[in-house]
């Protein structure tokens, strides 16, 4: 069994900051790259930012100069720091892990259950 637990949503007002957490833990062999995504009601999930496993990054447009992607692999754990937040970044983020589990020869994509954050003008 692996899982995906994300912690540090909640409501902050505009240009404030939050500092989101994933920790993966289980039956765990290796983790490749791990992300973060971002869902408003009513539209499609979308990448926010993503992280290889020797720390190389990338971040969607809207976000990249705001938002910093970075992870610790002693913990299985990503994180994503967002300052000068906006009302438009209000929305679900989920984090997101290829994970390879003991006992596999193949990586499979995990999910976390999603934590809000909401961004009061």
């Amino acid at each position: 069994q692996v899982q995906l637990v994300e912690s540090g949503g909640g409501l902050v007002q505009a240009g404030g900051s939050l500092r989101l957490s994933c920790a993966a833990s289980g039956s765990i062999f290796g983790i490749n790259g791990m992300g973060w995504h971002r869902q408003v009601p009513g539209k499609q999930r979308e990448v926010v930012a993503g992280i290889t496993s020797d720390g190389r990054t990338n971040a969607a447009d809207s976000v990249k100069d705001r938002f910093t992607i970075s992870r610790d692999n002693a913990k299985n754990t990503v994180y994503l720091q967002m300052n000068s937040l906006k009302p438009e970044d209000t929305a679900v983020y989920y984090c997101a892990a290829a994970i390879r589990k003991t006992g596999s020869n193949s990586y499979s994509t995990y999910w976390g259950q999603g934590t809000q954050v909401t961004v009061s003008s």
